[in-house]
């Protein structure tokens, strides 16, 4: 406040107005007129000096709130058109009409009066309240006030790009492991081991060199990585090139050796993020390796998989398997099996062969059934014929069982609880084990008892065999041994894709103890309608990027799963073509994708980035609330993107 209002007191003039009438009062009763004449003039005096200085506070009080009103608006005036943040109003028809000079300063000698706000800035569909626009190189806040049709605009560009050192800054961690080392060093002599190993661990050093990344060996075949966002961002847009670089060094050699990393930015501390770390390794290692895994906030992003994974599993890892599983159904009081939707001859010959697993233990056992395609349902007819349809529960029902305390879960041909017949059963279950030939991905059941999933195996039918062997006193059904053979025989293609040593061993088991030749291919045989379909695919066959054979079926025809497989098959054999891909629709909702490599295309991390799986030669997705031709667009994008960076292949 201005000092002559400070100085201001009214007291005084108020001390005088009493004393005043104190003394007139006195005179009165003392009736001396004289006095009562001076005192007259006294308050003549007083009243006319009390106006004066009345009226000079008053001039001043105007002179300083005149002064400060202008003080004000040219305060106002100067924010508005000096200050570094822009503001600009806009009429009814959402144009421009009236700016200051921060806005005319951002766009140079443009005329922006009358122009659209949306022509000038990209504002979004809803500008309300606060938000964040890139314009050319520099970031701005914008405030919009809707009530006012006004625009408050900040240059953040500072703020922005040390926020954006900060992330580039911040501490990556991985671990990074030779998959088949030890394998590969067999039948080599001491100076030739030495000599591979020397030239993987420079080939390693001199790309972490090169990336400005540290590196800690804490195992002969496992090393400790330290590096940061930036780096890390390098890495992906390469592809983590040193997985081709490791492959190609020693593909020489009668075993090659790939490299398996898995590596995060995310946790809340070092700890918790060198223990994401671990778990993105591990992903890598169940998807078969020769890959790198980033655990990312919301997902897991894989690159690499360019090589079918080498045979790792040992029948010691089978009879503990075994075991430990007999003594988890021996400690429950009864087991639920189940497979994934729209099972095939795997998926049911696992069930049936986890039923069998059971009965060994002396525990009730239930299989949770789907709605059969054309192939599985000679199968579910046989089985509802046989003792085992006593067996036999519907999704409503394994949802009663699950309740029961002591129940065990099962799941066969499957590791994703998205995929599973009920989801909801796996989310009530108290103990679950999984049993899966498929690559593990980012959706997966985390809390597992036991997790017996080998990318190595031909099929779930093969695992769940081997599993089957180490059981005392076992006797097999021909029906139960059909099934699982035929599940074997479906997954290898009568034994021509993905069969190891392994894989003829649990066959020729499976043949011992009943398995019928002849009904296996009664089961697999194809009717007429299907041939039919699959020939009506066939001809709507069309090359797509000069490698890939395409079949978009029409859109008003549906087709079953099996169908569509069938027809990924046919074309993936033909010569000149690398991988395979049919679209068709399975019903009113659902678009189904079959897609079949050669082997130098990675299917299974295409199907991954549109919601499905598989593996590197056979996987498939499905697709809800699109047509045909939006899914088609959405995999050409992914097949282009993949050619662009030459690295997920």
């Amino acid at each position: 406040m201005p000092k002559f209002v400070i100085a201001r007191w009214r007291g005084l003039i108020l001390v005088c107005v009493v004393l005043w009438i104190a003394w007139t009062s006195y005179l009165w009763w003392k009736d001396s007129w004289l006095m009562m004449f001076l005192v007259a003039i006294s308050f003549v005096i007083l009243v006319t000096g009390i106006f004066i200085v009345e009226s000079i506070f008053q001039r001043q009080f105007r002179c300083y709130s005149r002064n400060l009103v202008d003080q004000l608006d040219h305060s106002s005036e100067l924010a508005l058109t000096e200050l570094p943040i822009g503001v600009f109003l806009y009429d009814q028809e959402n144009k421009i009409v009236w700016h200051n000079s921060f806005i005319q300063d951002m766009f140079g000698d443009k005329d922006l009066i009358d122009q659209s706000v949306s022509d000038i800035f990209p504002t979004p569909e809803t500008p309300a309240g606060s938000f964040s626009l890139i314009m050319g190189n520099r970031s701005y806040q914008f405030t919009h006030y809707t009530e006012h049709r006004l625009y408050m605009i900040q240059d953040v560009t500072p703020l922005a790009t040390m926020h954006k050192r900060i992330e580039l800054e911040r501490t990556v961690l991985g671990f990074l492991q030779l998959d088949n080392y030890d394998e590969a060093g067999q039948g080599l002599s001491d100076q030739e081991e030495a000599e591979l190993q020397a030239n993987i661990l420079n080939t390693i050093t001199t790309w972490a060199k090169r990336y400005d990344i540290a590196l800690k060996r804490i195992d002969t075949d496992k090393m400790f990585v330290v590096t940061n966002q930036q780096t890390l961002e390098e890495l992906i847009q390469n592809r983590f090139d040193i997985l081709d670089l490791v492959r190609e060094q020693t593909r020489q050699h009668k075993i090659p050796i790939t490299l398996s990393i898995g590596i995060t930015n995310v946790g809340i501390n070092m700890v918790d993020r060198s223990n994401h770390a671990q778990a993105a390794l591990q992903v890598a290692l169940a998807r078969g390796g020769d890959q790198a895994a980033v655990q990312g906030k919301e997902r897991v992003k894989f690159f690499g998989g360019k090589t079918n994974a080498m045979e790792k599993r040992t029948r010691v890892r089978a009879r503990v398997i075994s075991g430990s599983l007999g003594k988890l159904i021996d400690d429950s009081k009864q087991v639920l099996v189940m497979g994934h939707k729209d099972p095939d001859m795997d998926a049911l010959g696992a069930a049936i062969g986890m039923l069998r697993f059971a009965s060994l233990h002396d525990r009730p056992a239930f299989m949770v059934v789907d709605q059969p395609d054309m192939t599985t349902q000679r199968l579910m007819r046989e089985l509802e014929q046989h003792v085992l349809g006593e067996n036999l529960v519907t999704a409503s029902e394994a949802l009663e069982i699950i309740e029961e305390p002591g129940t065990l879960l099962i799941l066969v041909d499957t590791n994703k609880p998205s995929f599973v017949v009920e989801p909801e059963v796996v989310k009530r279950a108290e103990k679950i084990v999984v049993i899966d030939h498929h690559r593990r991905g980012e959706d997966y059941v985390e809390d597992a008892v036991i997790s017996y999933i080998e990318p190595y195996a031909s099929s779930t039918c093969e695992l769940v065999t081997e599993l089957l062997q180490y059981q005392d006193d076992l006797t097999l059904d021909p029906l139960e041994s059909t099934a699982l053979l035929a599940g074997i025989v479906v997954d290898t293609k009568n034994f021509t894709a993905r069969a190891g040593s392994r894989t003829f061993e649990a066959a020729s088991f499976l043949r011992r103890h009943g398995a019928d030749l002849f009904m296996v291919q009664s089961l697999l045989r194809e009717d007429l309608t299907s041939l039919m379909n699959r020939s009506e695919l066939l001809q709507h066959t069309k090359t797509v990027l000069g490698r890939y054979a395409l079949v978009v079926g029409e859109e008003e025809k549906h087709y079953d799963q099996i169908t569509i497989a069938q027809t990924a098959d046919a074309l993936v054999n033909l010569h000149g073509v690398e991988a395979s891909f049919v679209i068709a629709r399975r019903d009113e909702k659902m678009v189904a994708i079959s897609a079949r490599s050669a082997g130098k295309l990675n299917v299974q991390v295409i199907m991954e980035e549109m919601g499905g799986g598989g593996h590197l030669t056979n996987a498939a997705c499905q697709l809800k609330g699109v047509s045909l031709e939006q899914a088609e667009v959405k995999l050409i994008s992914h097949l282009e993107d993949m050619l662009n960076n030459e690295g997920e292949t």
